[in-house]
């Protein structure tokens, strides 16, 4: 039924992934899908924030997403699932979905939060994902 599937991981928080991605490997192994996981790194670029930042300190967040995304799956993702890591940069829900329509996934799976008076006002990622995604959307729920 899948043959695509996108999770997102933030690294720094397990509670964004730690019922997703069981959930989204299962799947995987169900379907015989390909599992991307994608880690969005926050773009300082574009800020007054960014001026006190070396030039090269996106480039090395970057990498260091990479190399803990690639750690990440190795530790938490059994062997034989097809897999791909992808580090997203700027806006997490827009890389998310980018992240989805480069990989042709037809299916992504989030893990939610308990909502704080910041999502009240400007929307979680989850929602603006599955309000805006082009494929189905499978939130757990934390």
């Amino acid at each position: 039924m899948y043959k695509e599937i996108l999770v997102s991981v933030d690294l720094e928080h397990d509670s964004s992934w730690k019922k997703a991605l069981p959930t989204a490997v299962e799947y995987a192994q169900k379907f015989g899908a390909t599992l991307h996981v994608v880690t969005v790194v926050p773009n300082f670029g574009n800020s007054i924030v960014s001026q006190y930042f070396p030039e090269s300190f996106e480039k090395k967040m970057m990498q260091g997403a990479q190399d803990r995304l690639h750690t990440f799956m190795r530790e938490h993702v059994p062997e034989g699932i097809k897999t791909q890591v992808i580090v997203g940069h700027g806006s997490i829900a827009q890389e998310i979905r980018r992240s989805a329509e480069d990989v042709g996934a037809d299916l992504i799976v989030m893990q939610s939060h308990r909502p704080e008076i910041l999502d009240l006002l400007i929307g979680p990622n989850a929602g603006k994902v599955v309000s805006q995604a082009k494929c189905s959307v499978l939130v757990v729920r934390n």
